[in-house]
């Protein structure tokens, strides 16, 4: 036989089912024998451990973002707007009340240092006029004091109906208690019906305004609460005086201004303790 009927031979076998393989076979073919793996070698530090397998980790973010956003509901939306909402308008009534603030500290600043200048002016012209009567020969007497501070230091045993009334009307309940009063005619009156009762003289600027500072008690809705703050004194006062902190309530007290009687009635009387003396030996 020709090499051309070996061939169509080979021909008419592949054309069968697998003759493919015992084609390659009678040809003396061989098939690729598989790769073999080549073992890597374990790196090594320099302490001659191996190191440990880097293990990959699995990217969730590409699944996350595939599936989407979870539908959030309506009302969990309008209950975060309301909140950004209520917010906002916190720190802007925050910022407002802060602004405010400094500006009536301003106000208040100017108002002590135009006090002050008042103060210092009518002393320096008391000394000025004191001056010029003795450089004449002549006496300096000074303007009536306008001023009272009374202190009872009597309790209420054997006390006539009449003076009972007249203490009631100065406000002095109870033994040491103090009140600051406008001198006129009227009370002047007054004073002498309850002299043995009370003790009284004319204060000075530093002892009114220690007596507020130190002592001072605010009548709140018929509560005695203590000055701590000037807000107190401008709920009270604000409006109706225009009296906005304690250097005003001063001011009004001891030049005895036009709102004289809303400011003593703002404060409660005063406790006045005497040292060196105790109530428990008080006899009378």
């Amino acid at each position: 036989m020709s090499n051309t009927a070996k061939t169509d031979g080979v021909k008419k076998l592949t054309k069968a089912p697998g003759a493919a393989k015992k084609a390659a076979q009678a040809a003396g073919l061989k098939k690729d024998p598989k790769p073999k793996k080549v073992a890597k070698k374990a790196t090594k530090t320099e302490d001659g451990k191996e190191k440990p397998k880097e293990v990959k980790k699995k990217n969730n973010r590409k699944r996350f973002f595939q599936k989407g956003l979870p539908a959030v509901p309506e009302s969990v939306l309008k209950r975060r707007k309301r909140r950004e909402y209520a917010k906002k308008a916190a720190v802007f009534k925050a910022l407002k009340v802060k602004a405010a603030a400094r500006k009536r500290r301003k106000i208040i600043f100017k108002r002590a240092e135009s006090y002050i200048k008042e103060y210092r002016q009518k002393e320096r012209d008391e000394i000025r006029l004191r001056r010029q009567a003795k450089n004449k020969g002549n006496y300096y007497i000074p303007a009536e004091a306008n001023l009272a501070f009374v202190i009872r230091i009597r309790g209420i045993n054997q006390v006539a109906p009449k003076v009972r009334k007249v203490l009631q009307l100065f406000r002095l309940k109870q033994i040491n208690n103090g009140v600051f009063m406008k001198l006129n005619k009227a009370t002047i009156n007054m004073l002498r019906i309850c002299e043995p009762y009370v003790t009284w003289g004319y204060p000075n600027l530093k002892s009114v305004r220690e007596l507020i500072y130190k002592r001072g008690f605010a009548k709140v809705k018929r509560q005695r609460i203590p000055i701590t703050s000037n807000a107190i004194i401008e709920t009270s006062l604000g409006k109706s005086c225009n009296i906005i902190c304690v250097e005003d309530l001063i001011h009004e007290i001891f030049t005895v201004g036009k709102n004289f009687r809303h400011a003593t009635n703002f404060l409660w009387p005063f406790k006045i303790t005497i040292k060196g003396y105790s109530s428990e030996y008080l006899l009378f």
